[in-house]
């Protein structure tokens, strides 16, 4: 079997699709597309190969599906912009319509990962768009800015609809983001890793600004998702929770 080439990343909205099949385990291979609706499911694991020919692009083993979830204006655009080109969007703030999405090849534990990385618009009109997306996706990121109370006072409506609509061994984690410094926190973190703790989701704090533990955030994710779909059941597995922990200790979201 031959390693997938990722394709360019674009921009765009998808229309909706129906329910589809369970995630995190082989699947067969599909040719990928620039702008995929919500059924264009990422890859199971493929073998390594050559290069192609015509040369250009990446090529990877395995491919996930991630999306960002949480209101509007909470950093999400800003985050995905910060760990796909390292830069932070600065200026006029413009609402994500419909869905966007980026892709990204990580090298991990020796695999080349590929995060099909979706952003979903946080406003009320569009939830009926986004909740067709959440059907197949391995992973989610709930997004909340410390600087805005009622964001993460929303987390818990937004893991209800979570669980009305995204499958049930979907990975999740909460992420408090910073995205600008120049505001004092509304959220202390003792409240983040608090509620994080009670739903037994693995929590981090970053910044989009001075790009804070975003590299580690995506990286846990694609770590959690490859050991998933990877491991031998005689084998220990990926602790995320642990890695989060310890990778992220100390880190906080009001410092560069």
């Amino acid at each position: 079997m031959s390693r997938k080439k990722t394709p360019k990343s674009k921009g765009g909205s998808a229309p909706a699709a129906s329910a589809l099949p369970a995630a995190n385990g082989p699947r067969p291979a599909r040719p990928g597309t620039a702008r995929p609706s919500p059924d264009a499911q990422p890859n199971g694991p493929q073998q390594p190969s050559r290069h192609s020919l015509g040369g250009g692009g990446d090529f990877y083993d395995i491919a996930f599906k991630v999306m960002l979830v949480g209101d509007s204006g909470v950093g999400k655009t800003c985050l995905l912009m910060r760990f796909k080109d390292g830069a932070f969007l600065a200026g006029t703030f413009i609402s994500t319509v419909g869905i966007d999405f980026r892709n990204k090849v990580l090298d991990v534990d020796g695999m080349k990962v590929k995060l099909q990385m979706w952003d979903t618009a946080g406003q009320e009109r569009f939830r009926s768009v986004t909740h067709a997306y959440y059907r197949d996706a391995h992973a989610l990121l709930l997004l909340y800015d410390v600087t805005n109370k009622a964001s993460f006072d929303n987390i818990q409506a937004w893991l209800t609809e979570i669980h009305d609509y995204a499958q049930h061994d979907v990975v999740l984690m909460l992420l408090a983001n910073k995205v600008d410094s120049a505001h004092e926190p509304a959220v202390k973190r003792e409240d983040g890793e608090k509620l994080a703790k009670e739903y037994g989701l693995p929590f981090m704090e970053t910044s989009a600004k001075t790009g804070l533990n975003v590299d580690l955030a995506f990286t846990a994710i694609a770590k959690e998702l490859m050991q998933r779909s990877m491991k031998v059941p005689s084998e220990p597995g990926f602790q995320l929770h642990d890695y989060v922990k310890r990778e992220g200790q100390g880190a906080s979201c009001c410092r560069p």
